[in-house]
């Protein structure tokens, strides 16, 4: 299965362009996805990225509610009305919106972040204070040991 994974910084150069890394424009590519999907993030300071597959997890996320709910309205406003397609140049380039830069911060230097199955463009410093609060909250998470399921308990017999 293809992933956008690592993290890589970026500059953006003078006419406003930043390079996609190579390894997230090949998930792209076989994503199939012309272009890159993006919008603000609902949980962080980031944008969300991606192709296909982020536009399915949204999809998903919008089936939870009735289509002509309050709630559905919100989020396929906030996450698809909101969001934007950016087309790649040949050198797999993008020219950073203003909008963009304005919901995260961004100036001249760029985060990608690889998610899995999407990933997020974040300002430097903003992701090193994120990603400070995330390891604390995987290390509690993992001590835990994740969330409850149902049907199971702690170390017993279903």
């Amino acid at each position: 299965m293809d992933r956008f994974l690592g993290r890589h910084a970026k500059r953006i150069d003078a006419k406003g362009r930043v390079s996609i890394p190579a390894p997230f424009r090949a998930v792209l590519a076989r994503d199939g996805f012309d272009g890159l999907f993006v919008v603000c993030s609902p949980v962080s300071n980031a944008v969300e990225a991606g192709g296909n597959a982020l536009i399915a997890e949204i999809d998903t996320l919008l089936a939870r509610f009735d289509r002509f709910s309050p709630e559905h309205h919100a989020l396929s406003t906030a996450l698809l009305g909101a969001g934007d397609t950016l087309s790649l140049d040949a050198e797999g380039r993008i020219v950073v919106p203003d909008w963009l830069r304005q919901a995260t911060a961004i100036g001249e230097e760029i985060v990608f972040v690889g998610l899995g199955t999407t990933f997020q463009i974040w300002e430097p410093e903003r992701f090193r204070a994120f990603e400070a609060e995330a390891r604390q909250t995987a290390a509690r998470l993992v001590r835990q040991g994740g969330p409850a399921r149902p049907g199971v308990s702690d170390g017993g017999a279903p």
